[in-house]
């Protein structure tokens, strides 16, 4: 078996020509070519281009040790994992598979779900890792790999349609679905036996989720998912239900060309010795041992700005990046658990579905008393903080909340506080907010003017103190307190890698950075006369390289220059608290699949962004106004496509238009900051707030530029 996957590593792996498109892990294959070149090419491309190519050979395969991985990803590849959702499992499962065999995985993302199997025979790739179900008809053109999972074709309509319990029952009524996806055979077949079923053709840029999005909202009858999809789905969507089945059970495998034995034999062997099973949750109430044999440690934790959240495509969050880091000092991997509240927290952790929560979780007397739970030693220490607007000076103690009105959530512990600052003689107004606020809602009102003043933990506060200026803490009340992590009593070898990890990294390098990343990461007024204009008919020094790249992807110059003083006030050399850097602040994993070497050199920088801002701006749907969709966009470069993706379908599901920003889908990504909504969404948690101030600035200055450069 050896022999013939070294066999396949000399012949398979060979590079054919390609051009580059949209899709950016395209690009990223060029960006390795770019790799060997000469010391003096790569210093030429790094001063005068970015470092991508176009058809470019390799001239000797068997050095390049690596394989190509043929996917369809209509998103961005850092997600929220969700339950069942196999793109997220099969990308961490197929670069471990990569990893062990030694080889470097290149992704290569076609354009549409039909060209996968051409790809793979046409060598422009080598495994197909895209959720595809085995059919007889697939499995005539290619090989697959042992099973991954097993799902079942499933007839979705609203969760208040109790008109289908059978297919005989979608007589009459219109089935939407694309013509590349396995399920158009499916309904196809169907109507052969029930003529009266009216197939509707779903254009080819939708994917199954919009869908059954559009099936929600009454714009489709029903449609059709796999089990595993819609089991994923419905974690975050009870509008939708399953109404019944149209297939039994189907394989989902890899794709592998028929004359690649030793690639299908090292994987199938890779599949079974690591016990790889996407088929759905598993409950695991091992310790440490088991864990490392398992190889991924399960975080339970809280999507929201404390904890874990996707911003402009990064999975991040201070819980998020201490666990990660633990578990890397293990070479493990972490998979991060949301549960539906944070009532669910321990449950979830006692049910074994988790190892440990991590949610910024407070020890408090009575959470000590919880049975079949240990907690580590302290990790965090925060405070409540007096929150009041940022031109208030004269709140400098308890005294002073006399004859003021504070405002909170009647179920927090800062009511609790409240109340005993009242018994101790100080006559305050205690009001409560709506329980659906999160803390950064009500900051919000107070920053606005509707709310008096209220209480935050000072992380929240600092936070919210790292994008906006208009508020500040006046003063702290009570002592501090601690979080810590939850493992469940009878793992006591885990409790104790925790807790070692935790004496050795506290207040630590890497803790201090990662915590001021998050906590610290205080705004800063940046000085504007290094970068500004030299002429009055200048808006910026890299007037020149906007207009050249926003004329080659058809944008208005002035609108780019507009982005980019938001982004980076015009200073090359800017960074942001999640690494974003360059001129317009471009993340460092997409400059890599872009092909960008340096994006703090201005025209990588410039060139990376407005090619970056295209493609999102492509991603939406055709029939889009220009002008909405640039919106879309730039709000996209910000949050995150999918995070606006959500926006609009909260938007509309509040009676909001799906396909207008200002005053609709703004106001929906602002909801997407409240549980009831994030929890509901495809990404969950989002700063919108920061992304409706991001657009609207970038649209005044544009306003401004357009006046000055008409």
């Amino acid at each position: 078996m050896k022999k013939q996957f070294r066999r396949f590593l000399r012949k398979g792996t060979r590079i054919s020509d390609f051009n580059i498109g949209f899709s950016f892990l395209t690009v990223l294959l060029g960006f390795f070519f770019v790799i060997g070149c000469s010391s003096e090419e790569k210093t030429a491309a790094e001063s005068k281009r970015p470092t991508y190519v176009k058809k470019r050979k390799v001239s000797k395969p068997k050095e390049t040790k690596s394989i190509r991985i043929l996917t369809y990803f209509k998103r961005e590849f850092d997600v929220i994992p969700r339950k069942g959702m196999l793109s997220d499992l099969e990308r961490d499962t197929v670069i471990a598979f990569a990893e062990e065999q030694g080889l470097r995985p290149i992704f290569v993302a076609v354009k549409a779900y039909e060209d996968l199997i051409p790809s793979l025979l046409q060598k422009k790739g080598d495994i197909i890792a895209a959720s595809m179900t085995v059919t007889e008809e697939r499995k005539r053109r290619i090989a697959f790999s042992e099973p991954l999972a097993l799902v079942k074709e499933q007839v979705i309509t609203k969760a208040n349609d109790n008109t289908i319990k059978k297919p005989a029952d979608l007589a009459g009524r219109k089935v939407a679905v694309r013509k590349s996806s396995s399920y158009w055979k499916t309904v196809v077949e169907l109507k052969e036996r029930h003529p009266a079923i009216k197939i509707v053709a779903v254009p080819e840029y939708v994917d199954t989720e919009q869908i059954l999005h559009e099936v929600a909202v009454g714009k489709y009858d029903v449609s059709v998912a796999d089990s595993n999809l819609f089991e994923a789905i419905s974690t975050y969507r009870a509008d939708l239900k399953a109404a019944c089945d149209l297939t039994g059970d189907r394989s989902v495998a890899w794709g592998i060309r028929p004359d690649a034995r030793g690639l299908k034999d090292a994987i199938n062997e890779f599949l079974k010795k690591s016990h790889v099973d996407l088929r759905g949750e598993r409950l695991y109430k091992n310790d440490l041992p088991e864990i490392k044999k398992r190889k991924v440690l399960r975080v339970i934790t809280r999507n929201n700005a404390a904890t874990y959240f996707l911003w402009r495509g990064e999975i991040v969050g201070f819980e998020y990046d201490l666990l990660k880091h633990f578990a890397e000092k293990m070479d493990i991997r972490v998979d991060m658990v949301v549960p539906p509240s944070q009532k669910d927290l321990i449950p979830w952790l006692k049910q074994g579905k988790g190892d440990v929560v991590s949610a910024a979780m407070t020890l408090t007397e009575g959470r000590k008393k919880t049975k079949g739970v240990a907690f580590s030693r302290p990790y965090n220490y925060v405070t409540e903080m007096v929150v009041v607007r940022a031109e208030e000076e004269g709140i400098k103690g308890p005294q002073q909340l006399a004859g003021r009105t504070v405002v909170v959530r009647r179920t927090s512990s800062y009511w609790q506080s409240l109340e005993k600052l009242k018994k101790n003689g100080i006559q305050l107004g205690l009001v409560a907010a709506p329980e659906e606020f999160e803390t950064e809602e009500v900051i919000d009102k107070v920053a606005k003017g509707e709310y008096d003043i209220t209480v935050a933990d000072s992380h929240i506060l600092d936070i919210e103190l790292t994008w906006r200026s208009d508020i500040r803490g006046a003063f702290s009340i009570g002592e501090e307190v601690a979080h810590c992590w939850v493992v469940r009593k009878e793992n006591p070898r885990l409790l104790q890698e925790l807790n070692e990890y935790i004496k050795r990294e506290y207040r630590g390098l890497y803790y201090n950075i990662t915590r001021n990343k998050y906590f610290k990461n205080t705004q800063e007024i940046q000085s504007l006369l290094r970068y500004r204009a030299k002429r009055a008919d200048q808006i910026s020094p890299y007037d020149k390289l906007i207009r050249k790249y926003a004329t080659e992807y058809d944008f208005d110059w002035r609108l780019i220059a507009a982005q980019m003083y938001q982004e980076s006030q015009f200073d090359p050399k800017a960074r942001s608290w999640v690494g974003a850097s360059g001129l317009l602040q471009v993340m460092p994993n997409t400059a890599k699949q872009l092909g960008f070497s340096d994006v703090t050199i201005p025209e990588q920088g410039i060139h990376a962004g407005v090619r970056y801002l295209d493609w999102v701006r492509n991603r939406f749907e055709p029939g889009l106004p220009s002008r909405e969709k640039n919106r879309f966009a730039l709000a996209s470069y910000n949050a995150g496509y999918g995070h606006v993706m959500d926006a609009r379908r909260t938007a509309e599901a509040v009676g909001l238009n799906p396909n207008r920003w200002f005053d609709n889908v703004e106001k929906g990504i602002m909801l997407l900051s409240r549980p009831e909504y994030a929890g509901k969404a495809r990404y969950g948690y989002c700063r919108g707030r920061e992304t409706v101030e991001y657009v609207r600035n970038i649209e005044l200055n544009y306003a401004a530029y357009s006046q000055l450069m008409p």
